[in-house]
């Protein structure tokens, strides 16, 4: 069987002068090299794409593949996780990880959360402001917390990020405004223990890898997990492994999520507990990063003794059931 590997690599975008920020959530030849060392250590054949301008002349050319594992986030639009998807699915070629529908919605956070609320799924009280004019329209009670509606890595969050009043509210919004070009996610800050739940499988099958307290030193972006904490987390961002009662809720607010959204195969939930100690869905990310050395799910999974080749082993047993049956020859 032959897959296909699409992602960004991040120094191709810094060669071409983008900013470091920006293209945070790409992948290093690390992250390749081990997913494709990974896939060829479970008997497959693989063959290396790259970002979604390679993928159409890759499809324009005849050639196909099998199943494609895709990583790539996509670099313009609130729909960039979904690009290379939909194109798959116009192709009708199945892929790993969720399909394009579920990455469009995640991706922005408002709608993210609109979801698991409906579904039952405990989130802060939120608000989207899609520009300037409705900054003054928030009547959330303070403090708040801003992030960009479609950012990730930690993108646009540091210290500044909790706002106390409304004079801070007003400044911080309209400079993510400025700074990303995409509309801003205000949200209740929670003020408890937070958490990251690694999970692997779709649907009822979807089964947690482990849940592990982030705790970020408070000499970093007053304690915030920000971008800066994420980039240095070797000297700033304490994790640990949970049991007990706390993960089992962790575990079951997190699977609630996965369930209700449709993720598929792997992937984290950020979650958080607020101020009577409850825990609360923050957000999903459903394309984690696998970088075998510094991404937070390959962490919490050596850290419970889930090696990166199982893991890997974990999320295409759940993406093989999606291959038809019978296989067409594929050209590489």
């Amino acid at each position: 069987m032959l897959i296909g590997i699409t992602y960004d690599l991040k120094d191709d975008y810094l060669a071409e002068g983008y900013p470091a920020e920006v293209v945070a959530e790409f992948d290093s030849l690390i992250t390749i090299d081990a997913i494709d060392n990974s896939l060829q250590q479970l008997g497959y054949e693989t063959v290396r794409i790259g970002n979604i301008k390679a993928l159409v002349q890759y499809l324009s050319q005849g050639k196909r593949c099998d199943l494609v594992f895709n990583i790539a986030e996509g670099l313009h639009g609130l729909c960039r996780e979904a690009q290379i998807p939909a194109l798959l699915d116009a192709y009708e070629i199945p892929y790993v990880f969720s399909d394009s529908h579920l990455l469009a919605i995640s991706l922005h956070k408002g709608m993210t959360k609109a979801v698991v609320r409906q579904g039952g799924v405990p989130t802060p009280d939120y608000v989207v402001l899609n520009d300037e004019s409705q900054i003054s329209d928030v009547h959330l009670p303070f403090p708040l917390f801003l992030k960009p509606v479609g950012g990730g890595t930690g993108m646009g969050i540091n210290a500044n990020s909790i706002v106390r009043n409304a004079k801070e509210l007003q400044e911080i919004a309209t400079l993510l405004f400025s700074q990303f070009s995409q509309p801003v996610l205000v949200e209740t800050y929670l003020e408890g223990r937070e958490f990251t739940v690694g999970i692997t499988g779709t649907k009822e099958h979807a089964r947690s890898t482990g849940v592990m307290e982030i705790v970020v030193d408070p000499s970093c972006d007053q304690g915030v997990y920000s971008y800066k904490t994420k980039q240095e987390y070797l000297q700033f961002a304490h994790y640990h492994l949970m049991d007990g009662p706390i993960a089992q809720e962790c575990e079951q607010v997190s699977l609630q999520a996965w369930r209700v959204l449709g993720c598929r195969d792997g992937g984290r939930i950020d979650v958080k507990m607020d101020g009577q100690g409850r825990v609360n869905f923050l957000e999903v990310n459903p394309l984690a990063g696998l970088n075998p050395i510094d991404s937070d799910l390959p962490i919490l999974c050596r850290m419970g003794g889930i090696s990166y080749q199982d893991l890997i082993t974990r999320i295409m047993d759940s993406a093989i059931t999606r291959v038809p049956k019978v296989l067409n020859q594929c050209v590489s």
